[in-house]
């Protein structure tokens, strides 16, 4: 079980977001759960839920500001995943912020991949298996 339960940060435009998201990690069997329209959200914004097996663990609305510095990280399997997610964010609009490799700095089998998304948000995908 992971720790995370979920998150959620703000984005420019929820759809496009959702756009991305959905084609970058659909290596990871990430797909669209559910969408909250903008009268049920606290912001006024749209939101929409994204996860695996019918869980939304990442979330993204609009109509508040962005933040700046965000990162976030999802674990792979295998290597083969960290280079499909990697193709796949780049093909979604992503722009590439370290392609798939071994990143000795932080252990010989710390295996990641980092794009931005359209707000700039920093997004890894890695493989800690040996």
């Amino acid at each position: 079980m992971s720790i995370i339960d979920h998150f959620e940060f703000a984005v420019a435009d929820a759809e496009i977001s959702r756009r991305f998201y959905e084609q970058a990690l659909a290596p990871l069997g990430f797909e669209l759960i559910v969408s909250v329209g903008p009268a049920r959200t606290r912001s006024g914004g749209t939101r929409h839920g994204l996860g695996t097996n019918g869980y939304p663990c990442l979330w993204v609305h609009d109509n508040d500001a962005p933040g700046k510095g965000t990162h976030i990280a999802f674990a792979a399997a295998d290597r083969a995943l960290v280079d499909a997610f990697y193709r796949a964010a780049l093909d979604a609009g992503g722009v590439d912020n370290g392609p798939p490799g071994v990143r000795r700095h932080y252990h010989p089998n710390y295996y990641a991949a980092y794009v931005l998304d359209p707000d700039g948000v920093n997004v890894e995908v890695v493989c800690q298996a040996g």
